[in-house]
């Protein structure tokens, strides 16, 4: 080998050997802040947040939260990341109000911050995930019950209390929409206060002064389940359908007697995805959070954000005999 050659391989192996190292790319830190852990709900929401960290590949979720559900201890742990100086911070509200300073620490730290599931003030945030709609919610209550009787037939509604904003605004919303459903009839609206025993008895009521009832739409999850053992000790399985808003958990012996046929709540491992995906593309991408603006959310499309910058991911998803299984254990 000439001298000339020598000096060239030797000077690239010191090339080699003197290198900067290759720096690993760094990871998007994303929190998915819950009102408390060891709670399944909350779990599956961290397995969707898994599935979008895995999906965009760049992304560390750090799952946590207090361990009771107090507005103190989720400050706690706000102020615990922002020392962490993590990209986004995504919670669940155990508070609307008192969060609010220190998620405003947060933002000004240039944290992205956005609420799901369970809201904060406006100005604690730069936008919030609601899991459906009033309008979705009213529609689904009344379509789970239409569904199940194709040539029409007689409803009956179990509510909470007289006085609950939510569910009013869901029946509010579901009567709007009575008329896409041809030959479906609202016999009577109950009251079980959420309370089972007095959830029970209504619905036992309902079956006794309505004896053609076709289905009962419970959209709270106490009355869902004292309304499907009603039907069943009343011995009307097969002839009343109890359907509504209730949690898997709860539900899936009703499924498996056939006191409920379907039923409806949102599907807490897309709220998880959504949430984190609408966090990776602010504080990433620049997507903007402002009243009007869309925000891609990957498998679930798209959020359209209203004037309070709110938006709703989608229609309750339905549970049945298909999926129950799945999900029983989980929530």
């Amino acid at each position: 080998m000439s001298v000339f050659k020598k000096a060239m391989a030797s000077a690239a192996i010191a090339a080699t050997m003197f290198a900067a190292p290759v720096m690993a790319e760094e990871k998007v830190r994303i929190a998915l802040v819950v009102k408390a852990l060891g709670i399944g709900f909350f779990e599956a929401a961290a397995k969707g947040a898994e599935e979008a960290a895995a999906e965009l590949g760049n992304v560390e979720i750090i799952y946590t939260g207090p361990t009771d559900t107090t507005a103190e201890g989720q400050i706690e742990v706000i102020n615990a990341l922002i020392a962490q100086n993590v990209d986004a911070i995504a919670i669940s509200a155990n508070d609307t109000d008192a969060l609010v300073p220190a998620l405003k620490k947060a933002m000004s730290r240039g944290i992205t911050v956005i609420s799901w599931d369970s809201g904060v003030a406006a100005e604690g945030r730069q936008m919030h995930l609601n899991p459906s709609s009033n309008p979705l919610i009213g529609n689904m209550i009344i379509k789970l019950a239409a569904d199940h009787l194709p040539d029409g037939g007689n409803v009956a509604l179990l509510s909470a209390t007289t006085t609950s904003t939510n569910q009013n605004i869901w029946i509010e919303e579901m009567t709007k929409v009575m008329g896409n459903y041809p030959g479906i009839n609202l016999v009577a609206t109950v009251y079980g206060d959420d309370l089972a025993d007095k959830s029970y008895r209504e619905a036992t009521g309902l079956m006794q002064s309505y004896p053609d009832l076709d289905a009962i739409i419970a959209p709270t999850s106490v009355g869902i389940v004292a309304a499907a053992q009603a039907v069943v000790d009343a011995g009307k399985l097969g002839e009343v359908n109890v359907t509504g808003l209730g949690l898997p958990s709860e539900m899936a012996g009703a499924i498996e007697s056939g006191a409920s046929q379907s039923f409806a709540i949102w599907n807490p491992i897309d709220l998880g995805y959504s949430a984190t995906m609408l966090a990776y593309e602010i504080s990433q991408n620049g997507a903007s959070a402002d009243a009007g603006a869309t925000i891609p959310m990957g498998r679930m499309g798209s959020l359209t954000l209203d004037d309070k910058s709110e938006g709703a991911m989608a229609d309750p998803f339905v549970y049945d005999a298909s999926n129950i299984d799945a999900f029983k254990s989980i929530f």
